[in-house]
């Protein structure tokens, strides 16, 4: 059986067989006929999938032992206990097999990619990389502001404004210099994530987490720059200035 979603490097194989075409190909000098497809999304590692026989596979991979298994699968009833299995199953197999629902392998899977292999470091790096340049680009903007409107906070502070309200004032100018970034900041990242989808095949998805995650980000992000922004008001005398 054939990955439906195999990238687009391997041919239009499930068009074909969809249209009736019997396709007969090779793989690892041993030549197999695709009965049949399913879908899967490729990931950054993994190009195509194909399912077959445990004896078909043996013979494709001469290399592999038989009976080494990488991954089990087991179906519980819907009124079964998965807690009281997974304990039951730990307890009677060996260290080396672990045994997780499928909420923990998922998790594993991602913990594995995001620590393990350079993909992971390269969206940390992004990141953090991203932060520093909006704080920047954020600080630019205030500070800027700040310059500009000097006399006119030189003024609040002659009339009793303690630096406290000033700060409040610009930490409010950034947080809606945050928000005004974010929404099309947000639209731009799902329409790359749909293209990145369509040419490449890999499963992308803006959950709401990460969308508050990043807005969380976003707002501390500006709350910095306006905080290193406003100590050119903490330092400006109103005598001075007029």
């Amino acid at each position: 059986m054939f990955n439906q979603g195999s990238r687009r490097e391997f041919g239009a194989i499930a068009q074909r067989f969809q249209a009736g075409e019997a396709i007969t190909t090779e793989i690892n000098e041993r030549q197999v006929q695709i009965q049949g497809l399913f879908k899967l999304s490729p990931t950054f590692g993994i190009n195509a999938y194909l399912v077959t026989s445990d004896i078909n596979f043996l013979r494709m991979a001469p290399f592999r032992q038989g009976g080494l298994v990488d991954v089990g699968v087991i179906k519980l009833k819907s009124d079964a206990d998965v807690q009281a299995v997974l304990a039951e199953l730990r307890s009677r197999l060996p260290s080396d097999v672990k045994v997780m629902t499928r909420d923990d392998y998922k998790k594993a899977e991602v913990a594995f990619w995001n620590a393990s292999t350079p993909v992971g470091y390269t969206f940390d790096l992004g990141v953090v990389i991203a932060f520093i340049v909006g704080a920047v680009i954020v600080y630019q903007i205030l500070y800027s502001d700040v310059t500009d409107h000097l006399p006119e906070y030189a003024t609040l502070k002659a009339m009793g404004f303690r630096d406290r309200y000033l700060l409040v004032v610009v930490f409010q100018e950034a947080l809606i210099l945050a928000a005004f970034g974010f929404i099309p900041g947000t639209l731009i990242a799902l329409g790359i994530y749909r293209i990145t989808n369509l040419v490449t095949m890999l499963p992308m998805a803006m959950d709401l987490g990460r969308i508050v995650f990043v807005f969380v980000l976003t707002a501390i992000m500006s709350s910095l720059s306006a905080a290193i922004a406003v100590r050119k008001l903490q330092t400006a005398d109103p005598a001075d200035i007029f």
